[in-house]
This record gives structure tokens, sequence and C-alpha cells, in this order.
């Protein structure tokens, strides 16, 4: 057992040096200071105060600098995770209370648990069943709710919790006449400046300099005694070391918004990572272990008041552009927030709320995913569809009824796709030896109405064998009583069932009894195992087996010449009238 496999840091701390170092400690740092305010940011949005988001920034990252194989994955509080912690954790208690607190640092543990259980056990592949477009529609929607989330912050209003996008925006307008207009003033200067200073340079820690100046303007000018709620007091010191309340009823309560933070925190993560690491053939990823990573990120943060982690695109891109080549950048990054914990919150006190509101508005852009939803209007109208309905029921029911219907529809559309797969009819094109779908080429093809060739794309099993049956007989029916051999084209079937045998057995036997020959092409080792295995060669006939389509077409041509010479009151052209051109 190689433990570098389990433990991927010995894999490349033995060969650290002062090239590594330089640009590690650069990264993390400019990470770090992109952290701090992004952290305090993420917590407010989890209903926890800020400091929490701190919290989330120490453990969590030093763990997956250790276990995790991504080396420039950036892991600490991420907006779509801290929205699900709040949607998971704001029915069952009050933002920011005591209990609301114990709730929270509990879900870590259990998504902890979760990933690592997942990546122990190689069920990394689970996270496939949420397809793209469904991610893409419910990421989009979550980026709406989050942005009008925050904007009792940005107003200075009181707008009651709700991930209904309507009702945010209804509640605001009816507190329009409450409006604090200084505040809403700030919380917009944030957000031009956040944007300017991206379009100038992304590497710049733009979250910190608008952290600063609204402080500096706050302490300057007294804007708290105007109406601006500030922070206020941050307490110092680190996290200390404290057990999850573990209580049978809260964690059944949570299971379910723990286990979509699991596979989204995940799913983004290693999105993350894999675009990163394709610059970085020096180290490949592995999805398992980034799992087993990120849960023990997860599990050992809840024991310092930690609340959900995963990993962050506009961190990991900088800590990428700044120069990491390894996970001691996270270590540094982490170092930085423990330093400021000690020595530097204090400072937070006159921090406007205003200012983290425009922080997190400004982050959730790059999750709106209008690009894709164009994309599949063109190409896909089905993956179109799923796309928009999962956008739409997450707006306007809420994150976990869009989870719910993300993972529904995908799963809909799996076995949709499997019950219903392609089938091609085949054809030889002319002058060649080739079969190809007769609805692709079809001023090409000779097309005989004595000879069926059919292509199945997908392994036949019990959910698409009545299809199956189904299909042949369709075609077979444009044919009529000229029929005389049924080619099944199997290059594009990677195995059969007991359903499936059953039913080829009975397609095979019921053309055997119409005098209708049936033979197999192209079938690769597990169909070939599959056919012996079910005793279904012996009704076949391993005479009826071909490595090629036009070997099965020039044995029946062949046999047909053969009962000419046998029998010469057949038609001299029999092989002759059978053939049809096509025009479509």
């Amino acid at each position: 057992m190689n433990i570098k496999q389990f433990i991927p840091i010995l894999q490349w701390l033995p060969k650290y040096g002062k090239s590594e170092l330089k640009g590690d400690l650069f990264a993390g740092l400019t990470v770090g200071v992109m952290l701090i305010p992004q952290g305090m940011a993420y917590a407010m949005l989890a209903g926890m105060p800020p400091i929490y988001g701190l919290y989330a920034s120490i453990i969590p990252l030093i763990i997956f600098a250790i276990f995790g194989t991504s080396r420039q994955l950036s892991v600490g509080p991420f907006a779509m995770v801290s929205l699900l912690v709040a949607a998971g954790v704001s029915t069952l208690a009050a933002p920011e209370s005591a209990e609301y607190l114990q709730l929270a640092i509990l879900l870590a543990f259990m998504v902890g648990v979760m990933q690592f259980a997942l990546g122990a056990f190689r069920l990394g592949f689970l996270v496939n069943f949420l397809s793209r477009p469904v991610i893409s529609g419910f990421t989009s929607a979550a980026a709406l709710i989050i942005a009008f989330s925050q904007l009792k912050h940005l107003l200075g209003v009181e707008i009651p919790r709700s991930q209904n996008v309507l009702e945010i925006g209804l509640k605001a307008i009816e507190q329009a006449g409450q409006l604090h207009w200084l505040t809403l003033g700030t919380g917009l200067a944030g957000i031009a400046f956040l944007l300017g200073l991206k379009k100038i340079k992304k590497s710049l820690p733009a979250a910190l300099f608008i952290v600063i100046l609204g402080i500096a303007a706050v302490w300057l000018f007294k804007l708290e005694s105007t109406g601006i709620k500030i922070v206020g007091k941050v307490p110092d010191g680190l996290p200390h070391f404290e057990t999850p309340a573990l209580q049978w009823a809260s964690i059944k309560a949570l299971f379910p918004i723990a286990l979509a933070i699991s596979l989204i925190g995940f799913m983004q993560s290693y999105a993350i990572s894999k675009t990163i690491q394709q610059k970085h053939p020096e180290y490949k990823l592995d999805p398992n272990q980034e799992l087993i990573g990120l849960g023990l990120a997860n599990l050992a943060g809840s024991f310092f008041k930690a609340f959900p982690v995963a990993g962050g695109l506009s961190r990991s891109a900088v800590n990428d552009q700044s120069g990491a080549k390894t996970g001691m950048a996270s270590v540094f990054s982490a170092t930085l927030v423990a330093l400021t914990l000690l020595f530097l919150t204090p400072v937070f006190y006159y921090l406007p709320n205003s200012i983290l509101a425009a922080i997190i508005m400004v982050s959730v852009l790059s999750m709106l995913d209008v690009r894709m939803a164009r994309e599949l209007w063109k190409s896909d109208k089905t993956d179109f569809i799923m796309l928009v309905v999962t956008f739409l029921v997450t707006l306007a029911f809420g994150i976990e009824w869009g989870i719910g219907a993300g993972v529904v529809l995908s799963l809909v559309m799996v076995l949709y796709r499997s019950a219903y797969p392609h089938v091609a009819e085949l054809a030889l094109i002319r002058g060649t030896h080739h079969y190809r779908n007769v609805e692709r080429y079809p001023d090409q093809i000779e097309q005989r109405d004595d000879l069926l060739i059919v292509r199945f794309d997908s392994r036949l099993f019990f959910a698409n064998a009545g299809f199956f049956q189904e299909k042949i007989e369709q075609l077979e029916g444009e044919r009529g009583d000229k029929l005389k051999l049924v080619v099944l084209n199997a290059e594009a079937i990677p195995g059969i069932d007991s359903t499936g045998a059953f039913t080829l057995k009975e397609v095979i036997q019921g053309y055997q009894a119409r005098g209708i020959r049936f033979v197999i092409a192209r079938a690769n080792g597990p169909v070939r195992d599959g056919l012996f295995r079910s005793g279904l060669i012996s009704i076949l006939g391993k005479d009826n087996l071909f490595l090629r389509v036009n070997d099965a077409v020039e044995d029946f041509d062949q046999k047909l010449r053969d009962e000419s010479a046998e029998n010469p009151d057949l038609h001299e052209h029999a092989l002759q009238t059978n053939f049809r051109r096509h025009r479509k």
C-alpha cells in the first residue's frame, strides 16, 4: 500500500524548495487577504456572525492541503454552500442564535462524514447524477437568491429572511419608504469599486481594499451614528477545540441539506480543480481522494467552530495566477487569517454590513451562467428545458426544492435515455462495403427489401428490452413479406442482462418461425459471453455470429446463389429485384 496515495502532501513536501516557497508565499498571502473579507461576508450569508467566516478559514485549509490532491484549490467559505447552510438551518433555529450556531457546526461535521465516506468507498461518481444543465440552472437561480438576500443590508431596511426572490422583492418595495440612503450609497459605491477594480486586474484584492475604505469612512465620519449598521465588536483569539453537539433529532433534521452540501460542494470544488489542473501536468487529480480531503477538512473544521466549506472559484483562480505551486499556499493563507484573529479583530468593528453585502453580490455574479443557456437553446432543447425548469423551481420554491427538482430531472433523463436509446437502420453506401445510417446518407445508400440491418446504441437490459422489440417490429413493417434477413449490428451494445437476453430470444425465435434468418454482427466480447452463458447461442447458431455486417450480408447472398443453383425455377434476378434506391 502506497501511503502517498492517501496523504498526497507526502508526494511534494519532501521535494519542497525555494522556488516553490516563493510562489506559495506570495499566492498564500494574496488569497489570505481576499479570504478575510470574503469569509466574513459568507458567514453573514450563512446566518452566522462574521467571525465564524474566519474560523472556517483556518483548520479546513490546512487539512485539505495535507489530504487533497489539488495543489491550487482554495478551500474555505463559499457562497453557494453558505446559502445552503442558511436554507437548512434557518428552518430549525433563529439565525445567529446559540442553537443556530450549534446546528451549523453540526452540519459541517455531517458533511465531513458524508464526503469522507463517499471518497473512502469510491462513490464520487454519484455526483454525475446531477447533470451540467441542472447544476447551471440551480446555481444561476441560487446566485439571484443570494443577491436578493443581501438587499436588506444594501438598503438598510428590515426584510424577513426568505429564499423566494419574488417575496424578497415585494417586501423591499413595501419598505421603500424606510430606505436608508446613506447605507444604499455606501453599498452601491462598494459594488462600483469592486467591479471597476475587477476590470483593471482580477488578481487585485479588491474586497480587502473596499473593506479598508469602508472602515475608514465610518470611523472618520462617525457614520454609525447616522444609522449605518456595522459589524460591531468582533471576538479575538483562535477558535478552541469543541466537540459538535451530536443529537439524533438534529442529525435527522439536517440530513437532507447535509447530503446536498456534500454533493454540490464537492462537484463545484472538483470542477474548479479540474479546470486549474489542466495547466499543471506535473500532478494528477484523484476525485475520490479529493472527496476524502474535502471531507476531512469539514470534519476537522467542525471541531473548531467552522461551518461547511468548499473550493472557491475566484480564490482558486487568484491562487493559481499568483504562482501557487503546492498546498503550502493554503497553509500560508490560513496563517494570515489566524494572525488576523489574534491581533486585528478590533479593526473590523467599524466595518459596514452594506460593504459585506456588496462583496457577496459581486462575488455571485460569476455564478450566473447565461452562456450555457444560450448554447443549449441552439444545441439541445431537452437539456435547455431541464436548465429552465430547475432555475424556475429554485427561484419559486427555494433551494431545497430546486435541488430536489434537479436530482429528479437528472434521474428521469437518465431513465428516459436508457429506456429509449438511439436506434439506427443501416444500409450499404453505394460502391463500398460500409453500412451507415439511412437517415444520414439518404442519397448514397442502396437499400434492399429483403434485408433489415439495425444498430441498437445502448446496453440491452430490462429498461429498454421492450423498446428494442417494438423498434425492430416497426422497421420490419416497412419491408412487408419480402424480408428474408435481419442483421443486428451489436457494436454499440456493451452488454445484455437476463431480460434483454429473454427478449432477444423471443425476437430470434419469432423470425425463425416465419422463415426469416436472424444474425448478429460486430458483437463485443462481453455480449458474445452473454450469448453463450444464457444459452442464446444454441438458438441463434454459431454460424449466425459475424465479425462484420458485410460478412453477414455476403454469407446471406451466397446462400441465395446456392439455392438458385439448386432450384432453377427461382427467378434469375432474385438478388437484383430486392434492391431499391432511396432519395429522401
